[in-house]
Order: C-alpha cells, then sequence, then structure tokens
C-alpha cells in the first residue's frame, strides 16, 4: 500500500514525521504523491487558532479528495482538540503519543475496519523512543528532548506536549553515531523546550550531553534548533568555549524587547538579563550568528512599547528576526488580557520589524567580505551550489552536484541578497 504524510509545523513534527515515514517503509508500504495513496497522515499543528484551522482544513480536504484511503490525524490539534474530528470519517485519531506505532494502528485497522482513537493523558507519558536514519547527507535533526513546563500566557503547547521527557543519553549518542556513519557532516539538536533537555533524569543536563557529543569521531558540525536565554548557564557557556563543533549560530527566542510585555507573557527574563547574556555569549565567540523569534501585537502593546521593542532589537543586533503577529490561541492566559491590537497594526508592526531584520542582517553579512568562510552544499542550481556556513551564512558559488555534502572553502566578494557570494 502506498502511503503520504501531510506535516505541520515545527521541527520537531518533521522529525516524527520521517520517522512514521521510516517505520512504513521499513514494513513494506511505499512512499507516493499527495494524489496517489492509500493511507494519508497528517501530522497536526495547534500553535495558534490559525494552526488549528489549517489542520482541520488539510484533514476535510484528504477526506473529500480520498474517500477509500485510510485517514490518519496525528499531533498537537488532535492531542487537545481531537472532538472536532469526532463527527469526520478519520479512521485512526492519536495523540502526541504512538506515532512510532504508526504501523501497528494502520494494521489493526486493516483488519477491523473500526475507527481507533487513541489519544492518552500527555502529562503522564515517558519519553517516546525514536530514531531516524533516513535524512538527507547533509544535515540531520536528532530529536531528544519533548515536552514545556514554562506556561507562557500565549502558549498552548505545553498542554499538547506534557512535561519535559528526555532521551536517554545512550541513545541520543547511539542515534547521531549511526548518522555520522550514513555520511552525515551536521546534527541539529531539536525538541520543544531543547535547552531543558535532562532536567527529568538523574545528575545530568544538556551541557553534559554536548560534551558527550563532543567527544563522538567524524561529526563536523552540531547546532541547537533553539535555547532560551534563561537555559545559557555557567556550564553551557564553558562548553560554547571549549567545542570544536558547536556552530558559530545560536537561536534564542527573545519574543518582545518590551519588559512590560514580557511579563504579560510570562517569560522569565527581563530585557537587561538577555542583553547581558547575549554579550557574555559574544565576549566568548565574537563572530557568532544569534538570530531570534519576536512576537509582535500583544495585548497591551502600545506604540510605545511597540518602540521599546525596536530599540531593544537594535541595541543587541540579531543578525536575522523571525517576527509573528500575535495570534490568539483559545484556552491560554493572553485570551484572558486586555487591549487587544487590532489586525492593520499587528500587520504594519511585522512589516517594521522585517525591515529592521533585514537590513541587520545584511549588516551582519558586511563582516564577512574579503573572508574565507567554510560551507557545506546542500543544493546544486543551474551551475551554482548553494549552501551554510556554521554561522548560517547563506553562500552560493559556481560549482557541480559532485560538490554536494562536502565541506567547502570559498571567499565572499559581494552581499547579493540573500546570499554570499563570490562575486
Amino acid at each position: 500500500m502506498k502511503f503520504y504524510i501531510y506535516t505541520l509545523g515545527c521541527k520537531v513534527n518533521t522529525y516524527e514525521s520521517n520517522v512514521m515515514k521510516d517505520k512504513l517503509i521499513n514494513s513494506g508500504y511505499i512512499e507516493s504523491n499527495e494524489e496517489d495513496a492509500d493511507i494519508y497522515i497528517i501530522n497536526t499543528c495547534t500553535v495558534t487558532n490559525t494552526s488549528d484551522n489549517k489542520s482541520l482544513k488539510t484533514i476535510r480536504k484528504v477526506l473529500k479528495n480520498h474517500k477509500e484511503a485510510i485517514i490518519v490525524a496525528v499531533g498537537c490539534m488532535t492531542q487537545v482538540n481531537y472532538e472536532l474530528l469526532e463527527n469526520l470519517n478519520v479512521s485512526i485519531i492519536l495523540g502526541n503519543s504512538g506515532k512510532s506505532k504508526i504501523v501497528e494502528y494502520i494494521e489493526e485497522f486493516k483488519k477491523t475496519n473500526k475507527p481507533i482513537i487513541k489519544i492518552e493523558d500527555i502529562m503522564s507519558k515517558k519519553f517516546e523512543d525514536m530514531c531516524l536514519n533516513n535524512f538527507n547527507k547533509t544535515r540531520a535533526y536528532v530529536k531528544i528532548e519533548d515536552g514545556c513546563e514554562n506556561y507562557c500566557s500565549y502558549c498552548i503547547i505545553p498542554f499538547a506536549r506534557g512535561k519535559v521527557r528526555s532521551k536517554e543519553p545512550k541513545i541520543v549518542i547511539d542515534e547521531i553515531k549511526n548518522l555520522i556513519n550514513d555520511g552525515h557532516k551536521e546534527i541539529v539538536l531539536t525538541g520543544i523546550h531543547t535547552g531543558h533537555y535532562g532536567a527529568d533524569l538523574n545528575d545530568y543536563s544538556f551541557s553534559k550531553l554536548l560534551r558527550e557529543i563532543e567527544k563522538i569521531d567524524g561529526l563536523k558540525r552540531l547546532r541547537i534548533s533553539s535555547i532560551e536565554i534563561t537555559e545559557l548557564d555557567d556550564e553551557f557557556l564553558d562548553v560554547l568555549k571549549s567545542s570544536k563543533i558547536l556552530v558559530d549560530h545560536m537561536h534564542i527566542p527573545i519574543q518582545s524587547g518590551s519588559d512590560e510585555i514580557l511579563r504579560l507573557m510570562n517569560r522569565k527574563y527581563d530585557k537587561e538579563y538577555f542583553i547581558e547574556q547575549i554579550e557574555k555569549i559574544r565576549n566568548i565567540r565574537p563572530n557568532i550568528s544569534i538570530t531570534t523569534d519576536l512576537i509582535v501585537g500583544f495585548p497591551g502593546e502600545t506604540q510605545e512599547l511597540f518602540n521599546e521593542t525596536i530599540d531593544t532589537i537594535n541595541k543587541i543586533k540579531f543578525s536575522k528576526i523571525h517576527v509573528f503577529p500575535f495570534s490568539l490561541r483559545k484556552g491560554t492566559k493572553a485570551e484572558e488580557l486586555p487591549n487587544h491590537i487590532d489586525d492593520v497594526t499587528k500587520k504594519n508592526r511585522v512589516k517594521e520589524l522585517l525591515e529592521i531584520s533585514k537590513k541587520l542582517e545584511i549588516e551582519y553579512f558586511n563582516n564577512f567580505i574579503n573572508k574565507e568562510v567554510e560551507f557545506l552544499p546542500e543544493i546544486y542550481k543551474e551551475g551554482y551550489i548553494i549552501g551554510h556556513t556554521g554561522n548560517y551564512l547563506l553562500v552560493k558559488t559556481k560549482g557541480t552536484i559532485k560538490d554536494l555534502n562536502i565541506l567547502k572553502k570559498v571567499k565572499i566578494v559581494k552581499i547579493e541578497y540573500p546570499y554570499c557570494t563570490e562575486g
């Protein structure tokens, strides 16, 4: 039988979709295109109400166009809102546990032809071990953690993903070793709250895991998908100082540059703390690229508070900003806050910050003109190879398809946004 997987949302969902794909292929199922499958799996997202609607729209589209197919809905939306699907003809509904048993559930449905709904209490679940080996040979994601206990006022994810649960260190190390043996040059550690890895383990921490990974032969680059500023303790900074494989790039969400909005968001820091920690990082790695996430139009964000955010952003000088308009999520504390911002204002603020982001990005790029950098080609297109440096400069230079996945050194001569080129 042939299958197709829709993946909505974050890198963790991408990882888990690939795990399901691996399981199916290893059991004799065949990956197909979107139009011609017998089984459709929708890995849903619920981070905003819009995400819920997109997930639901995808499920309804598949149900309408493929009436005879086995339809499987899994993930965050089904974990917190599976009732939305109860009156639809969905074959299998899973939450955020049991994805690694996807073949078993499909086989059960094929035998009984009876709908399966399996939504478990995510707060009491242990880490569901998953390992993956089917990424491309350039960059592989390794999920090391699940769950979050930050309870930011705008976020439903702690209820969709549960408490912090960590993959056993030995399993992480073995997975990375296998990926390196398969030819991967770069590993990206990912999770829902990646830097909180080890909080549920006995006398273990994220930094201890990083030191273990450092010992693995053959790994050229190690990247962290995202980490909170509060997790950059002295132990982590020591690892950053001594590591030969941690890249010069960190993604650290700030979400707002206003202390008042950070308080309303229930973030665990103020802007001065954030700035001080960034200065510590740059004292260790002067050329490091620091990217961030930012939410604009949060309830109560006056023009004055928005201007405070702009001031903070310009002071920190991120190398790229991912900007999101605030999107109300039912069931969160932010839903109850007064002074919600209208859509036009949010749209204008997003546009203004994206312009600042581009300016800061080009400013960062310019630091590397007439300097030699090493990059890992990921794409071949019309006589050019394109890939990223460790600090996430996007390099484009002449090459052949044989150059892919081989570390190359080039001298950057000029910036042709979004590329750094040899001229």
